[in-house]
């Protein structure tokens, strides 16, 4: 049961519906929209929702769905029904090219990949159109909805003679008004034209005796004639004839056809009912793809546990004035089955309670529902509303009489299975008695086992939902130093209305703000700041909590590049052992050459005193040489004057050549730029240092950048997949991947763009023959994808 009447115009469901019958088709989708209506039954919910997601995830594939000539044909249908009546040739081409759509989709869906969309192929599983009559009427009609001159020998007859006694007649009639324009009895511009059928010629009233023939019509002045030439009457009449003869061949054609398709009415009354389906599941799923929606684990029971909703209205305004839309986290289970809702006016509440009535009932219809991946949701048989003034003149009725008259079917109607939304419960009387009464029906909702959202200013019912089983409260988040609503639901504890801290920052007079206090009492307000204090505590300590957040993840880069920067130093470590071991082996080779040469020049001087000096003065020289090739850098110069370090100081770390900019200093520690990486060391290890030379920050940048370039070569992935976005956010996305694949040196890469109608592998394409790196292009094997991904081959 939902209840009122006008249910879906307070909650915003005629508009979706209206959305929804504007993104059909054909009138056979928009009257299975006019048709919608909540549902109760589990296995039929969750069918509808599973049809509608599988739609959905064709269109974000960019598959090539048949959505073309969604004719809908019903009262033509209705027509060849009655014996004797045919077709014309416009209404059967409707027929057969909807038919094929028919087919096709058929076929297309039912050649998708086995196991997926199953919900979608077991809809068009009993639908058969058959070939033969498809056949039948393509012999017929063209692709372009003309007659076809073969459709029988006899109408192929007709039109050849047809055809040749008009090539005839304008032959002679050309002769005729070619003479008459050289005479000076037509205009000289004028063309043959048509009246009453026939062929005439315009001729200039004064000159209309020249010519031989019938005069068929004149001109409004009078000024000009149409006469049919006496030598073309016997070519007029055989091309009326041979009209009419084409004409009752054509009906009879029509008329066969027309019984041939009378014979099929009510298989094809099935399959209009089956494409009339497609365009409404296409539209609920275009619909999805517009507000994000998703398709929950449904449940049989009643149950809420939706992630990140969103009311889909709001989120399309909100949208198109680029402003974002504040999702909620609901929960309503067995044991915490009815939220009350407190804060302040504007802060939410009843848009909260409208996102939960347009998102159930849009569920309850077969609709996905804009909500997170991993929400649930659950089935109940009835939902109530009360919200907005109902007052009416006609029935006598006031406003808080209009909220008793539904809080009455509300107590005597409502149980376990159903969902109640009430707004500003309890409010258009006595505050005092309408707090009583309202909390009086809230317990009898309450021991109904009732689910449902209630929002209230009454400090008595946040005080019974805080004590009583089944009931939890919830609060609309104001910040109340800007004095502006956050729009966030928070279950767990009352809001406040901040009406007394309103009044007072808004500039009432200080009288009347404190008059208002002293009437409201101590308590009231004493509940209230409390309620203000955890807000600014909440408020503060998410402010903390995102500045720890951010530090930790300050930590985790730090830690990343301090482990990058010591794997580095210990691979460099190992070349340079490597690289000093064999310069040590070649000069540990030419010193024993040198040696074993000195020793055999020694030898042959037969150990001469000046030869023998020569050749250990020889062997120094070659030693210092080789040990001079191969000193150590010196280090940086210390500088031991200029007073305590301060920011911009190049410096060096005690005992080490690394040098340095300090960017900040805090305290005993300092953060320095060693190259290309930010440390944190303490200060009393650094000392002041000479600025580096050019050459030397050249060769430690040249570091630093190899390494970053290699840290991007080795996290490069050379498969770029854009299915299912717009082509100007693709085309974005697919030149940025480009230049940091030539820039990278990557030799091929490969873009997924799918098949579709082609427009996204268009503009892939495009770009990349513009680009000059661009060696070659080609598609994917056909196996892997096909022309459903395209590779370059970069230069």
């Amino acid at each position: 049961m939902i209840y009122p009447e006008n249910f879906e115009i307070k909650i915003g469901f005629a508009q979706v519906r209206e959305m929804l019958a504007e993104l059909c088709l054909s009138p056979l989708g928009r009257q299975f929209v006019n048709r919608m209506q909540f549902l109760n039954r589990h296995d039929l919910v969750q069918r509808l929702l599973q049809q509608t997601n599988e739609f959905k995830q064709l269109l974000e594939s960019d598959a090539e769905i048949p959505l073309s000539h969604y004719f809908d044909v019903t009262a033509y249908l209705d027509r060849a029904a009655i014996p004797g009546t045919f077709l014309d040739v416009s209404q059967f081409f409707e027929i057969k090219m909807s038919l094929r759509t028919i087919r096709d989709s058929q076929r297309f869906i039912s050649g998708t990949e086995e196991g997926k969309f199953e919900a979608l192929k077991a809809l068009g599983a009993d639908v058969t159109v058959e070939r033969s009559l498809i056949a039948a009427l393509d012999k017929v009609v063209d692709d372009a909805g003309a007659v076809r001159d073969d459709a029988t020998p006899e109408l192929q007859r007709l039109k050849r003679d047809l055809i040749a006694q008009q090539a005839i007649l304008r032959k002679t009639i050309s002769s005729i008004i070619r003479h008459a324009k050289n005479e000076g009895w037509t205009p000289s511009d004028v063309e043959p034209t048509i009246r009453g059928g026939r062929l005439v010629i315009p001729v200039i009233a004064e000159h209309k005796r020249r010519i031989k023939g019938l005069i068929h019509d004149e001109s409004n002045t009078g000024q000009t004639v149409y006469i049919e030439p006496e030598s073309i009457f016997e070519l007029n009449n055989d091309i009326k004839d041979l009209e009419n003869a084409y004409h009752r061949e054509l009906i009879k054609i029509l008329t066969g056809l027309t019984n041939t398709l009378r014979h099929h009415i009510p298989e094809l009354r099935k399959a209009y009912q089956y494409l009339g389906l497609l365009d409404f599941i296409r539209a609920k799923a275009a619909f999805a793809r517009r507000v994000e929606a998703t398709m929950p684990q449904l449940n049989k029971y009643p149950h809420i546990a939706w992630k990140q909703a969103i009311h889909p209205l709001l989120y399309l305004s909100h949208r198109q004035l680029g402003k974002p839309t504040v999702p909620m986290d609901l929960e309503l289970t067995r044991d915490q089955r009815i939220l009350l809702i407190s804060g302040p006016n504007a802060g939410g509440k009843s848009v909260s309670l409208k996102t939960v009535g347009l998102v159930q009932y849009m569920l309850q219809t077969g609709m996905l529902i804009p909500v997170a991946d991993g929400s649930e949701a659950g089935i109940f048989h009835d939902i109530f509303i009360d919200i907005g003034d109902e007052q009416s003149i006609e029935n006598d009725l006031s406003t808080y009489s209009s909220h008793l008259t539904n809080m009455k079917k509300f107590v005597t109607v409502a149980d376990s299975k159903s969902l109640v939304l009430i707004d500003e419960f309890g409010t258009g009387t006595e505050p005092v008695l309408g707090g009583a009464i309202a909390e009086a029906v809230l317990q009898t909702l309450n021991n109904s086992k009732v689910y449902g959202v209630i929002t209230t200013h009454y400090t008595n019912l946040k005080n019974f939902a805080e004590k009583t089983p089944g009931i939890v409260n919830g609060a609309m988040r104001y910040d109340h130093k800007h004095l502006q609503p956050l729009y966030q639901l928070e279950i767990g504890k009352p809001g406040s209305s901040f009406a007394i801290e309103i009044a007072r920052k808004i500039g009432l007079p200080k009288a009347i703000v404190d008059k208002a206090s002293s009437l409201v009492g101590k308590d009231k307000i004493r509940y209230d700041r409390l309620l203000e204090e955890l807000e600014t505590e909440k408020q503060e300590l998410e402010k903390k909590l995102a500045e720890a957040t951010k530090l930790e993840q300050k930590l985790k880069r730090n830690v990343k590049e301090y482990n990058d920067l010591k794997n580095f130093l210990e691979e460099s470590k190992q070349d340079v052992m490597r690289e000093a071991k064999g310069k040590a082996k070649l000069l540990l080779k030419d010193a024993n050459q040198k040696i074993e040469a000195t020793i055999q020049q020694i030898k042959q001087s037969q150990a001469e005193k000046e030869k023998t000096k020569e050749a250990r003065r020889d062997l120094e020289t070659f030693a210092n040489e080789q040990v001079r090739k191969d000193e150590p850098r010196p280090a940086h110069k210390r500088i031991t004057t200029g007073g305590p370090l301060k920011e911009g100081d190049t410096v060096a770390l005690i005992g080490q050549d690394s040098v340095g900019q300090i960017v900040s200093i805090k305290g005993k520690t300092a953060e320095v730029m060693f190259g290309g990486l930010k440390t944190i060391v303490k200060v009393n290890n650094l000392e002041r240092a000479e600025a580096q030379t050019k050459k030397q920050k050249k060769a430690e940048e040249g570091y630093t950048r190899g390494m970053n370039i290699t840290q991007r070569m080795a996290g490069f992935g050379s498969t770029l997949d854009i299915r299912g976005e717009y082509a100007e956010d693709a085309l974005t996305k697919v030149m940025n991947f480009t230049d940091e694949a030539i820039m990278l040196g990557i030799p091929e890469i490969k873009i997924i763009h799918g098949r579709g109608n082609g427009v996204l592998r268009q503009v892939v394409r495009d770009y990349l023959y513009s680009v000059p790196e661009v060696a070659s292009l080609g598609s994917e094997a056909e196996e892997r994808g096909g022309d459903g991904a395209t590779l370059a081959v970069l230069k």
